[in-house]
């Protein structure tokens, strides 16, 4: 099934749950708890009976998940993705901000490239800056209050077929196994989801696993904040590879409980501040100013270090044979470089796709194909903007798409063009945002806007 990817993202981004509720099934099993898995369990809690979520930690504990390693690092939500949010959950920014999420309208993002400070897009949407434990928090808190929505602490182990259609998934509660029933399973079971391996156990064909070694290293530290209402809340700084530097980015945004979280990246053997020292040293000497003013303030626990070693998806939208019943979201699925922060807007918008596939009341018991060509066009869309990027780094050495090396330069030319040129920086963050396709740039106009733009400059 071939959809225009144009299209798609614009309905995707104007999806809207129904007015009331119009269940097309009994019951739906979601397999993990994390930000997928929840807006996945929103979005099915309008189509289904009852909706059951399947995951090792106690999701009616508060605080962060142990199944969540990287949650003490910092996170991104993009505007796309807030959007997303706040049509799922009416009212989410005003809760958030009870909460002690901080507003990051467009006036007090800053983003700099190479040192050079980037125009500003005034009416860029907005955004807000907390860390994942409060936003996945919120997101929780909203799920698990709808009345058809349960959960189950317990491992799930496997799943059930009644000849092409999944019925139901096997799970452990301490060594005591069970079996649930469902009309529809929903695997969110992250980067390390074990669906591959239980397809080919039951006689079905694996995905295809595309892979793109990054080796990232980052690393996350959280100072006090004096400012109640700082002029900048988020604050993003990076390096193009011709810098030559051993930490190839870093951010920080202003969280809750009067905090900075603040992040540095760098790739292969650059580990960037491991120790509280060179942490703090690494910021004064290799970003603007406003960096060095956060590393100065008292530094809030340990950094905390993450290493991420590849890009990764799963094409399930490719195989010819795939069981009815069956769909997978979020990581699950396609898991990207996170210093572009595409993850949790990635998973909004697979929600967004289940959304529209169940809306047309499909037949259950035949493959979902048009949730997965309608999720193709998503991760085809964030593969293709991180891996791009990723291309352009040192030691990645491929595999280089069709007509890369034009890509490329476009994109350098677009990427430049977004210092000094409001215009093509308004059209970037659409993209960026995943408010808008990749496709959306390439266009002679936008081109020939950078190319002139970068003149301009010079």
């Amino acid at each position: 099934m071939s959809l225009a990817p144009a299209r798609v993202f614009a309905a995707l981004n104007a999806v809207q749950p129904p007015d009331q509720a119009s269940p097309v099934m009994g019951k739906a099993v979601v397999l993990g708890g994390s930000i997928a898995g929840l807006l996945a369990a929103r979005v099915l809690s309008d189509y289904a009976e009852s909706v059951v979520i399947i995951d090792r930690d106690d999701l009616e504990v508060t605080g962060e998940r142990p199944g969540v390693p990287q949650g003490t690092q910092l996170h991104a939500l993009l505007p796309g993705g807030f959007l997303q949010f706040e049509r799922l959950f009416p009212g989410f920014r005003e809760r958030a901000l009870a909460q002690g999420a901080i507003e990051a309208p467009p006036p007090a993002r800053r983003n700099y490239l190479d040192g050079r400070l980037k125009v500003i897009v005034p009416d860029d949407a907005d955004s807000l800056a907390g860390s994942r434990p409060l936003l996945e928090g919120l997101i929780r808190e909203q799920v698990l209050r709808l009345p058809n929505v349960k959960t189950v602490t317990a491992r799930a182990t496997g799943l059930v077929f009644d000849g092409a259609v999944t019925t139901g998934v096997r799970y452990d509660v301490g060594g005591v196994p069970g079996v649930e029933s469902a009309d529809l399973v929903v695997d969110a079971m992250g980067r390390s989801s074990r669906l591959s391996d239980w397809l080919e156990q039951a006689g079905w064909d694996r995905p295809a696993t595309r892979r793109m070694t990054v080796h990232l290293n980052y690393a996350t530290a959280l100072f006090r904040r004096p400012e109640a209402t700082p002029a900048s809340t988020v604050v993003l700084a990076l390096h193009t590879p011709r810098m030559s530097l051993d930490v190839a980015g870093a951010a920080f945004f202003a969280v809750e409980d009067g905090r900075w979280m603040a992040m540095m990246a760098g790739y292969g053997d650059n580990r960037p501040g491991r120790t509280a020292e060179d942490f703090v040293r690494r910021l004064r000497e290799q970003f603007p100013p406003e960096f060095g003013a956060v590393a100065g303030n008292e530094m809030l626990g340990d950094v905390q270090t993450y290493h991420h070693s590849d890009s990764r998806r799963r094409d399930f939208h490719a195989l010819k044979r795939f069981p009815a019943g069956l769909v997978s979201v979020g990581d699950a699925v396609a898991s990207f470089n996170p210093v572009y922060g595409q993850g949790m807007t990635a998973a909004a918008l697979h929600a967004a796709c289940l959304s529209m596939y169940l809306r047309s009341g499909p037949d259950l018991n035949a493959p979902a194909r048009r949730y997965l060509a309608l999720q193709k066009v998503v991760v085809d869309a964030a593969w293709s903007t991180s891996t791009s990027a990723d291309l352009a780094l040192p030691h990645v050495d491929g595999p280089y798409p069709r007509g890369y090396k034009f890509s490329s330069w476009a994109s350098r030319q677009i990427i430049t063009a977004t210092v000094t040129d409001v215009a093509t920086a308004r059209r970037f963050n659409e993209v960026v945002s995943m408010r808008e396709h990749p496709l959306s740039l390439a266009t002679p106009r936008v081109i020939l806007g950078a190319l002139r733009a970068n003149r301009r400059a010079r």
